[in-house]
């Protein structure tokens, strides 16, 4: 094993969310803005908290904007999957003795709400949601807040060079920076690089399974 923890983003990490997101996104945007979305555009706020989705369109009914997208989004949820070989990988890293763990932009509510979920969060210990760290992702606040649930449930310090981030967006490549931790960024679309000066990636399971060592 590289790394003593592995901690995941959600979407489009663990679970192919990104045309229920991407199109519930265009859909809501269409209703209540009135104007057309394309796909990139919609897919580049992928990965922010849904809650400040809204005011960044320039939406001057935030609240709204979010009801309206969750319920298209909930309403999209038979297009979600988790990747393919992911749950494997999990289930095999905490049979290995890794430490596991979630940082997303999602809620409690969403994240717990979401049947695709169960399987995954099975073999996960510590969920550090959106609203659970002074600041969200890009800043380094959720990995922090990661190592001191732990640190305060086991007693035991948790080193940056032991801990790993897998995520799919550039924020999230920034936030473990940021907190001097490794990343690994998830294609599993083959989107490439991004532009972010990432030294590990993967396309598939067997790629992360290299790069974990599992």
């Amino acid at each position: 094993m590289r790394f003593k923890h592995c901690i995941f983003d959600i979407d489009g990490t663990l679970v192919d969310t990104e045309r229920t997101g991407t199109l519930s996104l265009i859909s809501t945007v269409r209703d209540l803005l009135g104007r057309e979305m394309e796909y990139e555009e919609a897919y580049s706020y992928f990965g922010i908290e849904s809650v400040r989705v809204g005011p960044m369109l320039g939406c001057s009914d935030a609240e709204r904007f979010l009801e309206e997208w969750e319920a298209r989004f909930v309403s999209m949820r038979h297009l979600m999957v988790p990747f393919a070989g992911i749950l494997d990988v999990v289930r095999d890293l905490r049979k290995a003795g890794c430490h596991t763990g979630i940082i997303t932009s999602r809620s409690h509510a969403e994240m717990e709400s979401d049947p695709d979920l169960e399987t995954i969060l099975a073999d996960i210990e510590i969920a550090v949601c959106s609203c659970d760290a002074a600041r969200p992702k890009p800043y380094p606040d959720p990995v922090w807040k990661y190592m001191e649930i732990f640190e305060s449930g086991t007693g035991e310090k948790v080193a940056p060079s032991e801990c790993i981030y897998i995520g799919d967006m550039r924020n999230d490549f920034l936030c473990a920076r940021e907190a001097g931790i490794s990343f690994a960024l998830a294609d599993w679309h083959g989107r490439g690089l991004q532009g972010l000066p990432v030294e590990l990636s993967f396309t598939d399971s067997a790629g992360l399974r290299s790069i974990l060592g599992v």
